[in-house]
């Protein structure tokens, strides 16, 4: 089978569809993205009530967490390639049928063990669709302002579920019980499911499955999360991290050679090509490195010590979530039909990197409305415009045969760079407060978080230098027979 170039400027895949059906379509799409993201911090404030409930040990109840994560980044470049080959929606279906499955599953565990197992189903389900539903949402809506405002709701939830998985768990582990934390997908994933009809299936990509590509993707990936999340626990000199790292470095070379000589590979070739392209998957690394270790510091300053209550923290989330949603729901595609995905990701980042020097500027008696919530509303609008343009740019001009492939990549992207941020940041934020006179005190942690939140600001830096050094200079021209397709946003 001769081997196919997959650089070219895709036209747009979507037949011409009525706006309530695009609308819908969004809708779907939108929701789907959102639970799954949501699921990997829904557990985190129902995690005591969890090992109260099943006598769960420490290294258990780490498990909970560690193995969703685990899971979805490990298989998330494979199940973006299934869905080339396969067929995005039948793909996307089965993905959601093992989360809802999964779900089920630990909602009636009995055992930490079997909990444990049902959380990496819910990565594997999540991980087949994730990738798909970005794919499916470049080849359901034409190019031009209905994709590029799918995008931006696509590309908030990114931030958002994260956000809502937190004041949803507290919610419902304080009002009904941590059972609930699983339950709560079934019907959402049902409802999805019920609406896949109104997607667009895309076509599948003739070629045989990269079997040798996807192993070492796959387990090269799921080393390197699970070393970091170990480095990050039990510190950089665990023999167990390091033979995890090791297996990574060795396990993702291996992958690297396979791909060059493949004759269907897992990354089809010319999908990183693209300078622009490339710069889209670093930016979101940065992001996401910046973004969950913000989470971390923010929840352990609220809990730990300013003393709120699990659905107090939820609520005190709201103002981040506020500006995730105007800013990608309105304010970044209004944005970007003016201007190019650079001058977007720049002001976007430099927002974001405002927001972060006002959480620095946190103190253990302070009252929440000077910096606290004023910060959270502030990062939440630059990591919205950040996120959308990103979205757009990492999918922008991919052969639609190569979208589920660029959309396991931007997935993986932030999966990774949250975990290696998280584990990054975390352990200097610790040896800060440990050099405190008094490391035990208040004072001594907020000391220690401020130094991660700068540090987190240093990744939306770096983030930014990389798409000023990236990003197109210029706003892309959409195609006049693509123009004269797309109809007005849903």
């Amino acid at each position: 089978m001769p081997l196919q170039d997959h650089t070219q400027a895709a036209p747009s895949a979507a037949p011409p569809q009525r706006d309530g059906r695009l609308g819908l379509a969004l809708l779907v799409i939108a929701t789907a993205q959102l639970m799954i993201v949501l699921d990997g911090t829904i557990v985190a404030v129902a995690l005591p009530s969890m090992q109260s409930a099943l006598g769960l040990s420490e290294a258990g109840l780490g498990w909970v967490y560690t193995a969703y994560a685990l899971a979805f980044g490990g298989l998330l470049l494979a199940g973006g390639r299934a869905g080339d080959l396969f067929g995005r929606r039948l793909v996307f279906r089965a993905g959601l049928l093992i989360f809802t499955g999964a779900s089920l599953l630990g909602g009636l565990a009995g055992t930490g063990e079997l909990l444990i197992t049902a959380r990496l189903l819910q990565g594997l389900g999540a991980a087949i669709a994730a990738p798909t539903a970005l794919s499916l949402l470049t080849t359901t809506f034409p190019a031009g302002p209905a994709r590029n405002k799918a995008l931006g709701v696509y590309g908030a939830m990114g931030g958002l579920g994260s956000v809502l998985g937190l004041l949803l768990g507290g919610a419902l582990t304080e009002y009904l019980n941590w059972r609930w934390v699983m339950f709560i997908n079934i019907p959402i994933a049902l409802a999805v499911l019920l609406g896949t009809g109104v997607l667009a299936g895309g076509g599948r990509e003739r070629g045989k499955v990269d079997v040798p590509g996807a192993l070492t993707a796959t387990f090269g990936i799921g080393a390197l999360v699970y070393g970091i999340t170990r480095a990050g626990e039990e510190g950089l000199d665990d023999a167990t991290a390091l033979a995890c790292l090791g297996a990574a470095l060795i396990l993702l070379a291996a992958f690297t050679a396979v791909q060059r000589t493949a004759r269907a590979p897992m990354i089809p070739r010319g999908v990183l090509a693209d300078k622009g392209r490339v710069g889209a998957y670093l930016v979101m690394f940065l992001v996401g490195a910046g973004m969950l270790a913000t989470f971390y510091f923010l929840t352990l300053y609220m809990q730990v010590v300013k003393g709120y209550s699990p659905m107090v923290t939820g609520v005190a989330y709201l103002p981040f979530a506020v500006g995730m949603l105007l800013s990608a729901g309105a304010l970044g595609p209004q944005l970007l039909a003016r201007t190019s995905e650079r001058t977007v990701i720049s002001i976007g980042l430099t927002v974001g990197v405002i927001g972060m020097v006002g959480f620095s500027r946190l103190a253990p008696g302070q009252n929440p409305w000077v910096a606290l919530l004023p910060a959270q509303l502030v990062c939440g609008l630059g990591l919205g415009m950040a996120f959308v343009a990103v979205t757009i740019t990492s999918v922008r001009g991919v052969a639609p045969q190569a979208t589920g492939a660029a959309s396991g990549l931007v997935n993986t992207a932030q999966q990774i760079g949250g975990a290696i941020g998280l584990a990054a940041l975390a352990a200097a934020a610790t040896a800060v407060t440990q050099n405190e006179p008094e490391p035990a005190t208040p004072d001594a942690l907020t000391t220690g978080y401020s130094y991660g939140f700068l540090l987190g600001a240093s990744c939306y830096l770096l983030a930014l230098l990389t798409a000023l050094l990236t990003a197109p200079k210029e706003a892309p021209r959409p195609r006049q027979d693509e123009a004269a397709r797309a109809p007005a946003a849903p």
